[in-house]
């Protein structure tokens, strides 16, 4: 009954285990599926969170830093909450999916830092005018894209008309804001001459 665990420890070969047929194959398989799907990262929401935050930030100071020098300009600013009962009893682009909700803010946000920091002044009211026009015009546009959205319902072609609409007002007050800049140049540079 008692046995010499020192005679047993040395006697002893430890036997390595048999995989089974093909096991290795199925492992890497594994592997490379697992490396294939994308993985989401944790922290990105906080990301796209902190960059909405302080561009709302920088575009609520350049606002309030251009109200006070520029207290007798007027600026037509489109009011993206304008809607109507019916629009406001419907969904939007945002209530499809968390990624458009995230599309649709970073472009609206931007397109409202855009247009509070926008300075107008005698010189180019009629420029700012014309874009204003047209900012106007996709404005009316996006609304009729949205009441087709709520209509139709949800659908590729829709979407990414409505996602076209504020890449274009933002990177038309791009346009206006370096249109502006090349107008400020070229006043300086007539004004040292």
């Amino acid at each position: 009954m008692g046995q010499d665990i020192r005679k047993m420890m040395r006697d002893y070969s430890p036997e390595t285990p048999k995989l089974s047929e093909g096991h290795e194959l199925r492992f890497e398989e594994r592997l490379k599926a697992e490396d294939a799907t994308p993985k989401q990262n944790v922290f990105s929401w906080m990301r796209v969170a902190a960059v909405i935050l302080a561009m709302v930030a920088v575009g609520s100071v350049a606002f309030y830093l251009t109200k006070d020098e520029g207290a007798g300009n007027e600026i037509t600013v489109i009011n993206e909450n304008d809607t109507t009962e019916e629009v406001a009893q419907s969904f939007t682009l945002g209530d499809i999916s968390p990624d458009l909700k995230k599309i649709e803010s970073y472009y609206t946000t931007g397109i409202n830092v855009q247009l509070a920091s926008l300075k107008v002044n005698e010189e180019n009211k009629e420029l700012v005018d014309g874009y204003m026009q047209r900012l106007s015009e996709l404005d009316a546009e996006y609304q009729l894209l949205n009441k087709e959205l709520n209509e139709v319902g949800p659908n590729e072609a829709t979407i990414t008309a409505l996602v076209e609409n504020l890449q274009l007002r933002l990177e038309l007050l791009f346009k206006l804001k370096n249109k502006l800049e090349e107008l400020k140049k070229q006043n300086n540079e007539n004004f040292t001459a």
